[in-house]
């Protein structure tokens, strides 16, 4: 992959995008390595949690305006375009049961902020630049920042931030639009505790509780519940409970 570096190291995949003399703009050459990445470590086994970042101090200054052909300007379908490249991307890190972190560690705006608000952390350096900018080049916000920004802070705050204005690492934090600030590590490696697949039927029953009913949360519980029950990490549990009685 071109644009995007992979590493597994110590049950942890490191995804960080690669194009720093474009503080890392997504491209559809990115989209793809992004695509075949976050693949590969939802499929490998020895990987515990996905770490989501970007290379030289910013995380992604968003989608690359100058891969859009100018000339082509009046006839160019950006819905189009984004159904084949972020659509495609976000419901793939959606159904993602691994913890996702977006390590936001400097520019994270427009469809680079999208990316992170996939995620299911973002932890931020004391210094990021965090905007959802897409008002200010007369484009709606867009890569899933409608459905995931309103569930993380609010309808009100979503459509305030949506206007553009950046805000620091510690207002984020304050509003819930990240975990932390500072180093990642830590969290990371708390993370890779977690047991699976519990961690992924959470992840996926919390979020069905946002448009379903409470029977189709307690369905979905109950099947959750189902595959979790007989997973070798409730077993081990279980005993370990056991022995400590």
């Amino acid at each position: 992959m071109k644009t995007v570096s992979y590493e597994v190291k110590d049950g942890v995949a490191t995804l960080m995008m690669n194009r720093p003399h474009v503080r890392n703009a997504i491209n559809e050459e990115m989209h793809e390595d992004l695509f075949n990445a976050f693949q590969e470590a939802r499929r490998d086994d020895t990987v515990k949690v996905i770490l989501f970042t970007g290379s030289e101090g910013a995380f992604s200054s968003g989608a690359d305006l100058k891969s859009i052909p100018v000339d082509k300007m009046e006839s160019f379908d950006h819905g189009e375009y984004l159904a084949r490249t972020y659509n495609k991307l976000v419901v793939l890190m959606n159904e993602i049961e691994k913890p996702i972190v977006a390590y936001v560690n400097g520019t994270a705006v427009g469809a680079g902020l999208s990316l992170a608000l996939a995620c299911d952390f973002r932890v931020a350096t004391a210094d990021a630049k965090i905007a959802l900018s897409f008002l200010q080049i007369g484009l709606t916000p867009d890569a899933g920042a409608s459905y995931f920004l309103p569930r993380l802070v609010g309808l009100a705050k979503a459509i305030e931030l949506g206007l553009g204005q950046p805000i620091t690492a510690d207002e984020a934090l304050r509003i819930g639009l990240i975990t932390q600030i500072g180093d990642p590590s830590q969290f990371v490696k708390a993370l890779k505790q977690v047991p699976s697949p519990a961690y992924g039927w959470m992840k996926k029953n919390m979020k069905t509780g946002f448009e379903g009913t409470l029977q189709d949360v307690l369905h979905a519980e109950v099947e959750g519940q189902r595959v979790a029950g007989k997973s070798e990490a409730h077993l081990q549990a279980v005993q370990s409970f056991l022995k400590r009685g």
